[in-house]
Parts: C-alpha cells; structure tokens; sequence
C-alpha cells in the first residue's frame, strides 16, 4: 500500500545554483548530493523535518520543462512572515500574497529558474 511520495522532481538549469536557491533563501537542508555516477549530480532538499524531498535535476532531453509552472504547494505555519521573509531574501513573487476567494492567504513564487510555486496557509 502506498504510505507517502517520497521524492519529487524540479526541473533545474543550473544545480548549484538551485541548491544554492532552495538552502539559502528557503532554509532546505540537503538530504542527497551524490556525484557518483559518471556526468550525473544527484541533489535532494527539503524543508527540515519534511517526508518529501525536492529532486533538483534535469533528465537529458527535458530542458524544455525548465521554467515552468509547478504543481507543488508549499504549507507555512505562518505565511505572513513567511511571505515577508522570502520577499526580503529576494525572492520573486509572481502572485502576491493575498486573500482567495475561499477563505485562504495563498501567494505564488519563482525559483531563479522560473518555475512557480504556490505557498498557503491551511
């Protein structure tokens, strides 16, 4: 029986970059930096104590998925100062925090390759 999704994948231009991203500005720790396989860096972050971690790498033949929107949503204890924490990192937000219609503050960010998140407050 399935229990939990352990792993997905973010499509990245630049490894070091989006490890740099996702530690510094975000607070993930590396779970995974693996160079063992010959012309392959293997990367895994997460938010501390998270089960799933965020795979940061790119198959050859799937550039083209670089940069796009992501169906991944992001859960903050606090999205106030969350979102303010994120904008004073520099974090680029395509959708600023606001209400939803639905009675939930949701905000949408980018990563320095363009792919978007949402983040909210449940």
């Amino acid at each position: 029986m399935i229990k939990k999704a352990r792993a997905v994948n973010i499509y990245v231009g630049d490894q070091q970059r989006a490890l740099d991203f996702y530690t510094e500005k975000l607070g993930f720790e590396v779970r995974a930096d693996d160079t063992s396989m010959p012309g392959i860096r293997w990367i895994e972050v997460a938010p501390p104590g998270a089960d799933t971690t965020l795979i940061l790498f790119t198959p050859p033949g799937l550039e083209e998925r670089i940069g796009t929107w992501s169906p991944i949503v992001f859960d903050s204890d606090d999205i106030d100062a969350t979102y303010a924490e994120l904008r004073d990192k520099g974090v680029e937000f395509s959708q600023p925090l606001e209400m939803q219609p639905w009675g939930m503050k949701m905000a949408q960010f980018k990563d320095p390759d363009g792919n978007e998140f949402v983040l909210v407050q449940y």
